[in-house]
């Protein structure tokens, strides 16, 4: 194990008006008339957001409070995000991530080895790792924790709460990060020879696709920006148990 070792973060960031389609329609059923074709609500987003079709505005607080807790942790010495949102940008920017565009647009792991070697050349003395946008219930200390863990592997992950994907990959100073992200990730990236990380850390493994995943992390405590959205866009499914 590396003592002291820090890490660069890498986040990659879609298109806001495509991401999270999965809850698009569950989002624009518990939505209030009013809101959709009302944009002037007052949010902790950037004027702008408010423009956004109902899943763009929640994957841009979930990105949000993703990068907050990645700046959180104490484990962490930069945050990369990769992202051609303009909106995202100027957004997680603000929040203090540093962006780059998504040079290559060749698809998720393409960005991620991009932004990997974008981290690496800012910090080469830290490791990378590339970490999931919409982990809106993520506490600092659970990826601290984790992140510490990786510190006596080349190559490590952390699956998903169902134990097929992956929302956090790492590799130390001199490895590839050799990002495999999509169907069964987490079998990719074990085969690849990365180390599949123990640990419980529930808000690093729960990703937000689905509205049961929404409810599940709603009743665990989101991030502020994701609970304010979600509070106004869908109390309903805020509070819903589905």
């Amino acid at each position: 194990m590396l003592d002291g070792v820090m890490w660069a973060l890498v986040i990659p960031v879609k298109r806001l008006s495509l991401a999270k389609t999965r809850l698009a329609a569950a989002l624009v059923d518990h939505t209030p008339k009013a809101l959709l074709t009302d944009s002037s609500s007052s949010t902790d987003l950037m004027p702008e957001a408010a423009l956004l079709p109902a899943n763009g505005r929640i994957a841009l607080a979930m990105a949000s409070d993703t990068v907050g807790a990645a700046l959180a942790s104490a484990s962490v010495s930069v945050v990369v995000v990769v992202t051609d949102d303009r909106l995202a940008a100027a957004t997680l920017s603000a929040l203090g991530a540093r962006v780059v565009p998504d040079a290559p647009d060749d698809g998720l792991n393409a960005a991620l080895r991009y932004g990997a070697g974008m981290a690496a050349a800012q910090r080469p003395d830290s490791g990378v790792a590339a970490l999931s946008a919409d982990l809106a219930a993520l506490r600092e200390g659970d990826l601290t924790d984790a992140l510490d863990q990786a510190t006596g592997h080349a190559r490590a992950f952390v699956t998903d709460v169902e134990g097929t994907g992956t929302t956090l990959l790492t590799a130390l100073p001199g490895h590839g990060l050799d990002p495999r992200f999509g169907i069964e990730s987490a079998q990719a990236h074990s085969r690849s020879g990365a180390v599949r990380l123990a640990g419980g850390w529930p808000s690093l493994r729960r990703d937000l696709d689905t509205p049961a995943d929404l409810a599940v992390a709603a009743r665990m405590g989101l991030g502020p920006a994701t609970a304010a959205q979600l509070a106004l866009l869908a109390p309903a499914l805020a509070a819903c148990a589905c």
